[in-house]
């Protein structure tokens, strides 16, 4: 027997006579006449070969091949009716797996926040974290694997991604403790051009949004960056650092966590380079998902600086507040 051949509209009101237990409740169910539902229940038998309801006294019994078709009937309806509806998503049962790419410097400063709050509002759910090497050999927020990643707000403007901002990124310094030649707190611009540098490649090994920003910044400054080292993480620049007498430029709040447990000292360069607005960027076609939107929802809630609050999701270039993002 072919499907497409039959009006599926017939097995709702066998559903609704069963569910209700007669033609006149069906027919109130289903806001139509008596006579309708009858006929509706005719045609069935006819495409079925079963009278499928006979009368018992003054009410209706259902056939063995009724009572077979009833729980598969009864699963079909309930779950057109949860796609009509909309997908319910409960925090709180949900075992799904969510998606954040991010870098290494996001790892160490903001995942672990993150983490804990994802326990807490996500129990049963995975929190899977990965480089944004794997976003982009992957194209996941385009693919699905991967839910939102944290990136420079000019990325979601680049691509055309719907956007949250949630806090600048500063950059500082970092140089070994014991520096043979730098001191105090403050970068010079005769001791920046006198030295050698990390350069961060966090891309598949090639510049990113920032690593462009700051060849603006050199440029304008009259600085000669002269790289001595190419790393694709910020933490490996700053071990690096440890064991020579290079400057590694990154991230200030990364450079904070690395000064408490590295070696190292944080230096300050003046004037600042440019900070990046950093976003929370996701790909349209998850934006009304019941599940990814509490994700989403709970990262802005965790990492959101409250300065930088925009009033749409998307993601347009706007006038941000220059102050550190607190803790």
């Amino acid at each position: 027997m072919n499907l497409s051949g039959i009006d599926l509209n017939l097995f709702l009101v066998l559903h609704a006579v069963l569910e209700t237990g007669s033609v006149t409740g069906a027919a109130e169910q289903l806001h139509v006449t008596q006579s309708a539902v009858s006929n509706a229940l005719a045609r069935l038998r006819d495409v079925l070969g079963d009278p499928l309801l006979v009368r018992d006294g003054r009410g209706l019994v259902p056939t063995p091949r009724c009572e077979e078709l009833r729980p598969l009937v009864a699963s079909a309806v309930a779950q057109l009716q949860s796609a009509v509806d909309g997908q319910r998503f409960n925090p709180e049962e949900s075992t799904r797996a969510f998606t954040l790419a991010c870098g290494d410097n996001q790892d160490v400063c903001d995942v672990p926040l993150v983490v804990e709050a994802f326990a807490r509002r996500l129990p049963r759910a995975l929190l899977r974290v990965v480089s944004i090497d794997y976003l982009v050999s992957s194209n996941g927020l385009a693919t699905g694997e991967v839910d939102v990643a944290l990136a420079p707000r000019a990325v979601a403007e680049r691509d055309g991604y719907p956007a949250e901002d949630l806090y600048l990124e500063r950059t500082a310094f970092l140089v070994r403790k014991d520096h043979p030649h730098i001191t105090g707190t403050t970068l010079t611009r005769e001791a920046f051009n006198a030295s050698r540098h990390v350069d961060m490649l966090v891309n598949h090994g090639r510049p990113g949004v920032g690593h462009r920003m700051f060849e603006l910044f050199c440029k304008a400054n009259g600085l000669e960056f002269r790289p001595a080292l190419a790393v694709s993480h910020f933490v490996a620049a700053g071990v690096a650092v440890t064991r020579s007498d290079l400057i590694a430029g990154m991230p200030g709040r990364t450079a904070d966590v690395l000064c408490a447990m590295l070696p190292v000292r944080r230096l300050q360069f003046l004037p600042d380079p440019p900070a990046i607005p950093m976003s929370l960027i996701w790909h349209p076609r998850t934006s009304t998902d019941p599940g990814a939107r509490f994700f989403r929802e709970l990262l802005i809630d965790v990492l959101r600086d409250g300065s930088l609050a925009r009033p749409d999701a998307k993601a347009k270039p706007r006038p941000m507040a220059a102050r550190p993002r607190k803790r």
